[in-house]
Parts: structure tokens; C-alpha cells; sequence
């Protein structure tokens, strides 16, 4: 049992992540002397103002050398999407028809099902038992009045990767006049983002802050030049006029320090973490009979490792992993609420003897070798104890029952 006093064994940095030391530094001057309103006139703000300049600026390098202007300011990356979808809406009523995927973050998922609502077709790609989409499919869906494409560049649960270079290029040669939009909030600081050579029909394009070491409350929307978006929040004229309100000075700086860092060594930065994830991956499943790794098949974020436990529920899991001090999910933090499985996971058909018994481990920068050990430590013991409940399991033999067992072939099964 965890005291107060023991350190958070912290995997959940898919949910947030907690604020590097540099980057308080660098906000600080904005939170006590360098108060000052950005758009003031007087020469005390002009510091102020010059500080979202360069970050701006920070963030344009960061996403390939984009032009600064194409860069807005935001309070999260629901704020980015909400902006992205609704303002292409907005602005182009001649077409009415959006492609997006079953396993989107409910900031997309939710203002799709929204527009369909309102009128508008939607198709929601399904995807495989491993979590990727289907090509054919994507192609499939395209038509004369498809308006907007939101693909997420990797799944938030699983780590899956899309290629979005590839849907990308696809949409653009099929028709110049759609959008394509990308969800980069759990991608960007662990993939290069290059918006210029690698990511060049890509629209827009949204991230957050607190995913990358900086704090809650700031997010960024790329809009390419020329892109038909109406702006989301209307009043002032910060941002171009694009994004109304007053700019949150010391965030908006927070971020594009935190920025900095990521690109600092990045390369070994991420080696590191998907050595420590593959360590973590191969010792859990050597240990714990009946478990697979969901999205195993298919490219994965370098931090994330999402667990299908069969015959026990992830619930019971959370619990007895915050008894011993360690933080992890199920899933999305902004569904952790539902008792419903994960809308991921059942896109994926994942079979009904593990939909319940999901758990997401998620790495960063600050994760050590230690707490890697301490989850193979705990782990396993914390599995084995819950199963001696279940009814599925064989208590005497340690196994599945048999009926159990032949339950969970047919559902892995591709028929099932």
C-alpha cells in the first residue's frame, strides 16, 4: 500500500503530462512582472506582445517551417478541432458530406455526430482488429461533395498510427477542393511532424499543450493559407481575427518552451522511451498468460501500451494499481467516467472476454527503469489475484475454464 509520502509511479501521459521544470521557468516572467495585455498599445506591452511573436514562431519551426501566421492560439485541442470542423462547415455550404474514423477522440467524434445532426453525411471508417484503417474503405467513402476529412495522426487508446501522409495525398488527387484534417495531439514531441515535406495536403492540423510538458489550458491550430475555415470565436482582433480573447501570455510561451525541449535530442529522447515501452510489453506478457497487446499488429506511438487482460475487469485492475501508487487508464481521460467499454476497443471488435479488462500504459521523458520494474512487479501479482475471483477462471488449474477458453479462441478468431 502506497503512502502519501511515496512518489505517483506515473503512466498516464497519454491523459497529460506533468509540466517540465523549464518550462515553469519560462512562464513565470509572465505570471508575475510581464502581466501585461499583448494587445495594449503602451511600451510595457510590447515585451508581452513580442513574446507571443516568437512562440508563434517556435511553433511554425516545430511543424516543419509553416509560415508563423498559419499558426493560432488556442485553449486546448477540443478548442482545435471544434475550431477545424465547424469553421469548414461554416464556410462551405455548397458541400455537406465528412469522413472521419470509429475511433476518433470524442472532441472529433462528438461534433461529427453533431453535424450529422445538423443535416450534413458523415461516414465513420471502421477499422481492424489491430486498429488500422483500410485504404480501400478511405477510398470508397470519397465523393463530389465530401467537404472535410478528420483522421487522427495516432489513437489516443491504442498508440495505433495512421498514415495520414498517404490519406492525405490520396484526398488532394481525388479532389483539391476537400480538407483534410488531423488530430496530431498524442503525436506531437514523439513524431516528426513536418508540415512541408512530409505533411504538405494537410489543411489543418491540431495539438495541446499538456501533452508535451507544458500546462492545461493551451492548445494550437495550424490552418494553411488559403484554407476556407470561418473563424470559431468571434469579438476581438487577437490572432489576425481569427481566435478571439485575450491571449494567455504565459501558456501560450509554456508551450513553445515545451516545444523546444521535445526537439532537444529527440531522436534519443524517443529511443529511450520505446526501449523502456518494448521492456514493459515483453515482460508483462511473458508473465500473464491470456493477455494481448491491443494494436500489436500495427505502427504504434513509442510511449503507449494499451493491455487486453481476458477474464477480468479493468476497473478492479485502476484500483489495485492506485493501491500500490500507479497511475494508469483504460482508456481516454475524457471517458474515464462511462462504464460503457471504450468505443476504440469495440471499433476494434476486441472479443467480450477482454473489452472490460483493457489497460493503457502510457511513458514519457521523466518515466525511469525503476518504475518500469515496478509495474512488472506489481503487475502480474495484481492480475493473478483478481482472476482467483472471476467466474471464467479456473482457480485449482490457474487457467481459463474450458468453456471460457473456447469462448475467448472463437471471439480472437477473424470470424469472430
Amino acid at each position: 500500500m502506497a503512502s502519501a509520502a511515496d512518489d505517483v509511479v506515473y503512466f498516464d501521459n497519454n491523459a497529460t503530462t506533468p509540466v517540465a521544470p523549464e518550462v515553469v521557468e519560462a512562464m513565470m516572467p509572465y505570471l508575475t512582472t510581464e502581466y501585461f495585455n499583448a494587445s495594449s498599445a503602451y511600451e510595457r506591452a510590447r515585451p508581452v506582445a513580442e513574446a507571443v511573436t516568437r512562440s508563434r514562431a517556435t511553433l511554425a519551426r516545430f511543424l516543419g517551417g509553416v509560415e508563423p501566421d498559419t499558426i493560432l492560439f488556442t485553449s486546448c485541442a477540443t478548442e482545435s478541432v471544434n475550431a477545424a470542423i465547424r469553421g469548414a462547415v461554416h464556410a462551405n455550404p455548397h458541400r455537406r458530406h465528412i469522413i472521419t474514423t470509429r475511433v476518433e477522440h470524442p472532441a472529433v467524434l462528438e461534433v461529427c455526430k453533431e453535424m450529422a445532426g445538423a443535416g450534413l453525411e458523415v461516414t465513420f471508417l471502421p477499422v481492424d482488429r489491430s486498429g488500422r484503417l483500410d485504404t480501400r474503405d478511405f477510398i470508397r467513402a470519397l465523393q463530389p461533395d465530401t467537404l472535410l476529412v478528420a483522421v487522427m495522426h495516432a489513437n489516443n487508446e491504442t498508440g495505433v498510427i495512421f498514415p495520414i501522409e498517404e490519406l492525405s495525398r490520396l484526398t488532394k488527387e481525388t479532389d483539391p477542393e476537400i480538407l483534410f484534417f488531423t488530430d496530431a495531439t498524442q503525436t506531437a514531441g514523439k513524431l516528426p511532424l513536418d508540415l512541408r515535406r512530409t505533411l504538405p495536403h494537410a489543411d489543418m492540423l491540431a495539438c495541446s499543450g499538456h501533452k508535451l510538458h507544458a500546462p492545461k489550458g493551451v492548445g494550437a491550430l495550424y490552418v494553411k493559407r488559403g484554407t476556407r475555415c470561418r473563424p470559431f470565436m468571434v469579438g476581438g482582433h487577437q490572432e489576425s481575427g481569427r481566435r478571439a480573447g485575450t491571449e494567455n501570455v504565459p501558456f501560450i510561451v509554456g508551450m513553445a518552451r515545451a516545444v523546444e525541449l521535445a526537439e532537444d535530442r529527440h531522436d534519443a529522447t524517443v529511443h529511450r522511451i520505446r526501449t523502456l515501452r518494448d521492456r514493459l510489453e515483453k515482460e508483462l506478457t511473458a508473465r500473464i498468460p491470456c493477455l494481448e497487446v491491443n494494436g500489436h499488429d500495427a505502427p504504434r506511438l513509442p510511449n503507449t501500451l494499451n493491455l487486453a487482460v481476458h477474464f477480468i475487469e479493468g476497473e478492479g485492475m485502476l484500483y489495485q494499481l492506485n493501491d500500490h501508487g500507479i497511475c494508469a487508464s483504460s482508456g481516454s481521460a475524457c471517458t474515464s467516467g462511462s462504464l460503457e467499454p471504450s468505443h476504440v476497443l469495440k471499433a476494434m471488435r476486441i472479443p467480450f472476454t477482454a473489452i472490460h479488462g483493457s489497460v493503457r500504459f502510457s511513458l514519457s521523458r521523466y518515466t525511469t527503469e525503476g518504475e518500469v520494474d515496478r509495474v512488472i512487479e506489481v503487475f502480474p501479482t495484481i492480475v493473478a489475484n483478481l482472476r482467483r475471483l472471476s467466474p471464467y477462471w479456473d482457480q485449482r488449474h490457474d487457467r481459463p475454464r474450458p468453456e471460457s477458453e473456447a469462448m475467448m479462441r472463437e471471439e480472437s478468431s477473424p470470424a469472430g
